[in-house]
């Protein structure tokens, strides 16, 4: 039986004070949740616990932003968020881009007035932007990201020279593009969808920057994703698997398939390792459309890896030769593939193996590798026990981190903290980590689309045994629980706690451990 649960102070590290009627900010956690039932969970849910769970626990991290601490400022943000919320949300697609095109069109093609790279994929799309995005601006390009989902604040998703944009730009965007999205929502049998509309944002705002190149994540999907009115360069594809099946298809071919539609006439395709019958959808539709070809672990790829601290040591090889001892702060073997898709891809972007032969500078590749970060991918939010953080939502993500956490963490006993979207394959996501886990806790996030807590707990019985699961449906509980478990050997017996299984999840629990 679990020892009784037990209120943590570190888990919210909250500043002192020890006046009597102090509240408990994790009291009023499901209350504030409650407050925004009627907002999309992909907007702002997770930001409602910052207003009582605000911490000291150190510095936050420069790409994951706070609320804006100007009242008035913050009170527009959320006007916008707000408005953003009677939107089709991301769950809801109808495959189509005349929407987004006829904005673009209303908007003078502002996509057109920059190059770009498109990245599609199934896992490592963030991760990989964040590192194109890095290694451009180590060669002094100024540069626009459009990511997503966000971990915490809807400003993540567009970011300018690598950091996010201000809240007071992000609201001014929205107003300068309103009267064009009105006028194309009463022109289009439906109106434009959250995510179009934010796709929008980010392509007015990377022309009003302006930037010199833009590095763009697919939503969902390609031939139909909202991000596919712009014309890349260079296309990548970060390794394609089994997820949104309900939506791209249910093999590796059909979901190449989809994906495949951002590979332009006359671009450079740059394609991570795939399964065989996606690679070859892949490569039938590069030559379609006259497209060059670079494959990783042919044209390019990882020579070598050690573990670091804080990460990784790695040799790639790239379209122009090899980059030795390049380190990367990141975990995991995945984490390097995407580096070596990321480097080619640069490579591709400035010409390297076409135009010219010479790599690129030794120096800047490196320096741009050991600045890269990616918030809520295997990251440490707390120590004393060791609390990591990591997005895996599907089953191939879950294998990645498990197999990344066993070799750059070497806990002695590990417990999982699992809360999981209904619409995901959980019991492959739960089979993934079964062998690293000692016990799981199973709970669920504030989204409307959480699976619940019990039926989730059902599954995990099936998979871990009973004497394996614990539930605790209220996240703040379920890391206490689980922090507890991780203690249970003693301060210095190695425990651990993953809290994963989605992004939504992951967020929630970086604003209670004090990061944000």
């Amino acid at each position: 039986m679990s020892p009784p649960l037990r209120r943590l102070g570190p888990v919210s590290e909250l500043p002192p004070d020890h006046s009597d009627d102090q509240p408990d900010p994790l009291d009023n956690f499901d209350e504030i949740i409650a407050e925004e039932t009627t907002r999309d969970p992909d907007l702002a849910v997770i930001e409602a616990g910052s207003r009582t769970l605000r911490t000291q626990g150190g510095p936050p991290e420069a790409d994951i932003p706070t609320r804006p601490a100007d009242p008035e400022v913050d009170k527009a943000l959320r006007e916008v968020e707000a408005e953003l919320a009677t939107r089709w949300g991301e769950t809801k697609l109808e495959p189509s881009v005349s929407r987004i095109a006829a904005l673009m069109d209303i908007l003078g093609e502002p996509q057109r007035s920059y190059p770009s790279i498109h990245i599609t994929g199934t896992n490592g799309k963030t991760s990989t932007a964040r590192m194109i995005e890095a290694l451009l601006g180590a060669f002094e390009l100024r540069t626009g990201r459009y990511t997503s989902p966000h971990v915490q604040s809807i400003t993540e998703r567009i970011s300018l020279d690598g950091a996010p944009i201000s809240a007071e730009r992000f609201i001014e965007t929205y107003q300068d593009i309103k009267p064009y999205i009105e006028m194309v929502d009463a022109q289009q049998e439906y109106r434009l969808s959250f995510f179009e509309v934010l796709t929008g944002m980010a392509y007015a705002a990377f022309a009003d920057a302006p930037a010199d190149v833009a590095v763009v994540e697919v939503g969902m999907g390609g031939s139909w994703d909202a991000t596919n009115v712009i014309d890349a360069d260079v296309a990548v594809v970060t390794p394609i698997d089994l997820d949104h099946t309900d939506r791209l298809g249910s093999t590796h071919a059909e979901i190449a398939t989809e994906k495949a539609g951002i590979v332009k006439q006359g671009a450079t395709v740059i394609l991570a390792q795939q399964p065989v019958d996606a690679a070859q959808v892949l490569l039938k539709k590069a030559v379609e459309v006259d497209a060059t070809v670079a494959r990783e672990g042919l044209e390019f790829g990882v020579v070598d890896r050690q573990v670091a601290v804080g990460g990784q040591l790695v040799t790639l090889r790239g379209l122009g030769g090899e980059y030795p001892e390049v380190y990367l702060p990141l975990h995991g073997a995945h984490q390097a593939h995407n580096a070596a898709v990321a480097l080619a891809a640069v490579e591709a972007f400035f010409g390297v193996g076409a135009q010219r032969a010479e790599p690129l500078d030794l120096d800047a590749v490196r320096k741009a590798f050991a600045a890269v970060a990616s918030p809520g991918r295997l990251e440490v939010v707390r120590k004393s026990p060791t609390v990591v953080l990591d997005a895996a939502h599907n089953p191939a993500g879950a294998r990645a981190a498990a197999e990344a956490i066993g070799e750059a963490f070497q806990f002695s006993r590990l417990i999982g903290v699992v809360g999981a979207s209904g619409d995901k394959n959980v019991r492959g996501l739960l089979e993934a980590f079964e062998p690293v886990f000692a016990e799981v806790v199973i709970t669920q996030n504030s989204s409307h689309r959480a699976m619940d807590a019990d039926e989730l707990a059902g599954i995990a019985v099936e998979v871990f045994g009973d004497d394996r699961v614990q539930v605790e449906p209220r996240l703040p509980d379920a890391l206490e629980a689980a922090i507890t478990l991780a203690e249970e050997e003693g301060e210095f017996a190695g425990g651990g706690v993953l809290v994963t299984g989605s992004v939504i999840t992951v967020g929630e629990a970086r604003l209670l451990l004090g990061k944000g």
